[in-house]
């Protein structure tokens, strides 16, 4: 059976079975999403994480259901098959963050002070059951490829200083396993938030790509929200909400403003060695676009008081990312094969 008579099998019953099916935007993943429409107007979405892709919606599911307990306003579930990769969920529509803040840049600091508040309901609440903690063992590990994948593709020569690096960051990072871990969604930023103004509160937003949720550091969201790799944010807008959050849930400012900056040198080494993935082994040249402002961010972490040494390995290890080098990852787009 092909896989679009697969999706009909799965609509077929519900009140979709008829509907027209268009391309939705994805994300990153291997998952691709299409969007339903009936003659009568309503739409849906469709999410297909095809089996063998390494895909699996039953992490969504489960924390979709977390976050509508919450009152929060992930996509309602429709209809799910996890064996086949199917999953019809109630569309939120097209009203990001990125193109609400985009129409109307006036409007970011009411949009991200709901999506803080979002945040602070999200991480009050008893976690679910199941998920795994995003550790320092973990957030080294997911660091090291930008060593991997960004300096050994920007240089040729291959990952150089690992074991350095690995033992300058884990230990710092350990030092964060003192504060009580909450749910972390981990790509909590304006291309997966939603602008819903006809809801109430912390409805408000709307959330989509929740699927990798861990527990983790409190600054952890913040950091994903406010340092953006798609777009620029007010660094500004971040000096006033980074102590205010932190006040807001009862911690210590300027504690909590180290654990943030060294959460952003982490995410930010990460998703360069993604960025650099996803053009040299998946055929995706265009993340290599954002490569310079995720090293400008790195490196605004890096200047942060109590980042000295980390800043000095890190900057003596990888190159910045001139255009000769972003030619270079481009140059190299789909060639080369997992490590």
């Amino acid at each position: 059976m092909s896989r679009d008579a697969e999706k009909r099998a799965f609509l077929s019953g519900t009140d979709w079975a008829e509907a027209e099916l268009r391309p939705l935007a994805g994300d990153a993943s291997l998952r691709s999403y299409q969007r339903l429409h009936r003659a009568d107007g309503a739409t849906a979405v469709l999410m297909d994480a095809p089996p063998g892709s390494g895909e699996d919606i039953r992490p969504f599911c489960t924390l979709a259901r977390h976050l509508a307990g919450l009152g929060l306003s992930a996509p309602a579930l429709l209809k799910e098959d996890a064996t086949a990769g199917l999953l019809l969920l109630e569309d939120l529509g097209d009203a990001l963050y990125a193109r609400v803040i985009a129409e109307d840049p006036a409007r970011a600091p009411e949009l991200y002070d709901s999506a803080a508040e979002a945040l602070r309901v999200l991480q009050a609440a008893p976690p679910p059951a199941g998920l795994e903690t995003y550790d320092a063992g973990a957030m080294t590990q997911k660091s090291v490829l930008a060593y991997t994948w960004y300096q050994a593709g920007a240089t040729g020569q291959g990952a150089r200083n690992l074991p350095f690096f690995i033992t300058t960051l884990q230990p710092m990072l350990a030092r964060l396993g003192a504060e009580d871990p909450v749910v972390i969604l981990r790509d909590y930023h304006a291309e997966n938030l939603l602008w819903l103004p006809k809801r109430a509160g912390v409805a408000r937003v709307g959330l989509l790509d929740f699927q990798d949720a861990t527990l983790g550091h409190p600054a952890y969201d913040l950091v994903s929200m406010l340092q953006d790799a798609r777009r620029d944010v007010d660094p500004a807008l971040e000096e006033v909400m980074v102590p205010r959050f932190a006040e807001a849930t009862g911690r210590d400012p300027a504690a909590f403003r180290l654990a943030y900056d060294l959460l952003g040198v982490q995410r930010n080494l990460r998703i360069l060695g993604v960025f650099a993935r996803l053009s040299m082994h998946y055929g995706r040249p265009r993340y290599v676009d954002f490569i310079p402002r995720v090293w400008g961010l790195l490196t605004r972490c890096l200047d942060r008081p109590g980042l000295e040494a980390l800043r000095e390995r890190i900057l003596t290890d990888l190159p910045e990312p001139t255009p000769e080098i972003l030619q270079t990852l481009k140059d190299k787009c789909a060639t080369v094969p997992q490590p």
